[in-house]
């Protein structure tokens, strides 16, 4: 299957040799083709025509093997389990040319390149809440955050906006962990696998420049 995906990952490691062992242990069974350490060294694990093992069980628009059409990127960090930060400036300087290259090469449509939490959001929360999605978009290598919302309630009901939010993108089989994902994705600052006003108008917004074409 051709790469149409970048998905972004955090290790949840306190050690960056741990986190490369473990990434290239078989009996682990859990693999990536690069990882980004905090002071912006790139190692690459697995070559990119290879299949690695790092989105697990998941779903992207369509997709239910992401494994198999995407490019997967660790990011050196402690994660939610040891102390979770910002993501150090020299590791996101080191992980927007590599980005850039990938979404050129392949030709990946910013609305590929997610995070873990996308694609798996009943398993996974990373790469997290600190991640800085908005300064990626700045270099157009991933969908910004709707700054203008046309309409303030658009889904008549829940129902209707799960519908949506499985067009858009996700899994909903776990309907609040979708919604939570969501959140930590679009409105990071609240967090609570609610569906409300505002998610619902950043959602209808998301598919709107979709569908005019806005959001590739």
């Amino acid at each position: 299957m051709p790469i149409s995906m970048v998905v972004i990952h955090y290790t949840e490691m306190e050690d960056k040799g741990f986190a490369i062992e473990r990434l290239c242990d078989p009996e682990a069974k859990v693999s990536a083709h690069y990882l980004i350490g905090e002071q912006g060294e790139v190692v690459r694990l697995v070559p990119e025509d290879k299949r690695a093992w790092h989105a697990g069980v998941s779903y992207w628009r369509g997709h239910k093997d992401v494994n198999s059409a995407s490019i997967g990127i660790e990011l050196d960090h402690p994660g939610h389990k040891y102390g979770y930060r910002e993501f150090n400036d020299a590791q996101f300087d080191a992980l927007v040319p590599l980005v850039a290259r990938m979404v050129k090469e392949y030709d990946i449509p910013r609305a590929n390149v997610v995070g873990h939490s996308d694609v798996a959001p009943a398993r996974k929360i990373d790469p997290g809440e600190l991640f800085p999605w908005d300064r990626l978009a700045e270099y157009g290598l991933c969908l910004p955050r709707p700054k203008k919302l046309e309409r303030g309630d658009p889904f008549d009901n829940d129902a209707a906006f799960y519908l949506a939010l499985e067009r858009f993108g996700y899994d909903i089989t776990d309907g609040h962990k979708a919604v939570e994902a969501f959140q930590r994705r679009w409105r990071p600052e609240k967090i609570n696998g609610q569906i409300d006003g505002e998610a619902r108008a950043i959602l209808f917004q998301l598919l709107l420049d979709r569908d005019r074409g806005h959001t590739r």
